[in-house]
């Protein structure tokens, strides 16, 4: 959990963007999920939900089962029409510690998710609700925002977006971010932030 934390921090370190640099093409979610709530950056450890689409009573289960540093990610496949979260599991989820919430669809109740102040990024704002059977699954790989998301995978959102870093390539995304915006972990003597020198992008191609 020590280790955990110091890479969350280390992590905070750098935008969103600039983690892409590190990680690639394939880790940024859809650009339609943006934060409608706090513009606080999170950081976390993914808790995913695989639901149907228009599916939401699971989410509750899975508000119950996130702790400290767990960024709760509904795969919710897109669907806008009616609502995966509200202002209710803000409140909930805020109590549990979780970091913030990513959800592939939209969300309701405005004013009440400001009042909790728990960060939400989603696809939409909707007034509608979602069915209730209790289908899905919790903690499973899901594809959210065009993305694949594993159970544990590092969470990064701020106001440019959603970056997702599979657990074993955090270090390595780290090294490269540095070595592209020349942050606190470029190696000394290094190219610095502005376009100095030749960078490789993951891809192996020269950026300039």
């Amino acid at each position: 959990m020590e280790k955990e934390r110091e890479l969350f921090e280390r992590l905070r370190e750098f935008t969103v963007p600039e983690l892409c640099d590190g990680a690639g093409v394939f880790s940024a979610m859809d650009y339609h999920i943006k934060p409608w709530i706090g513009r606080t950056k999170i950081v976390g450890r993914a808790l995913t939900v695989k639901v149907p689409a228009g599916e939401g009573a699971i989410v509750s289960r899975a508000i119950e089962l996130a702790g400290e540093g767990d960024v709760i990610v509904i795969a919710g496949q897109g669907v806008c029409q009616c609502s995966y979260w509200g202002d209710h599991r803000s409140l909930c989820a805020r109590l549990q510690g979780a970091e913030g919430v990513v959800i592939d669809g939209a969300f309701r109740d405005l004013e009440g998710c400001e009042e909790a102040g728990f960060p939400v990024f989603a696809r939409a704002l909707t007034c509608g609700t979602a069915q209730k059977t209790g289908e899905g699954q919790i903690n499973v790989p899901v594809s959210c925002a065009g993305v694949a998301v594993n159970p544990g995978d590092f969470i990064v959102g701020d106001v440019n977006g959603v970056c997702v870093i599979p657990r074993d390539q955090a270090e390595t995304v780290l090294e490269r971010a540095a070595k592209k915006s020349g942050g606190p972990e470029a190696d000394s003597g290094g190219d610095g932030a502005h376009g100095k020198g030749d960078y490789k992008d993951p891809d192996g191609s020269v950026a300039r």
